[in-house]
């Protein structure tokens, strides 16, 4: 089928769809984490659901004590070195704890509560939207 004519058909049955611009998406389950770098990520919006579509090739990554785990924060740590330097350079600008100003202007317009409340959140929450948001709700 000719994709303009797809997503003209999409757009009369009210669905949405939009790509993310996502760097990492990471699925963690009860075993392990399922980590896409450079995933393609859709998002798909009808009748007030949302769902998400991640295209591309997993690493796995074992969950659990010992090595696994140690394993983990490893990759996590390795992962997140663009993040911490984004850190460092915001702290020496004279940021409270470097959380990414966006994140912070997204949390507090999402869950209603001021900057401050929210900056607080996303530190309390890793850096992670949304569990911030899921605490400030």
């Amino acid at each position: 089928m000719n994709p303009r004519k797809m997503k003209q058909m999409m757009e009369q049955m009210g669905i949405d769809m939009e790509d993310i611009d996502a760097q990492e998406v990471i699925i963690r389950t009860p075993d392990e984490e399922l980590v896409f770098d450079d995933a393609e990520v859709q998002l798909m919006e009808a009748q007030g659901q949302k769902t998400y579509q991640v295209v591309g090739e997993p690493e796995s990554r074992e969950l659990g004590s010992g090595e696994g785990s140690a394993a983990a924060e490893g990759d996590s740590d390795e992962s997140d070195s663009r993040g911490s330097a984004a850190a460092d350079d915001a702290d020496e600008s004279g940021s409270d704890a470097g959380v990414d100003e966006d994140d912070v202007e997204l949390v507090a317009m999402r869950a209603g509560v001021d900057e401050d409340t929210a900056r607080e959140a996303l530190e309390a929450n890793d850096g992670d939207l949304a569990d911030a948001v899921d605490e400030l709700e």
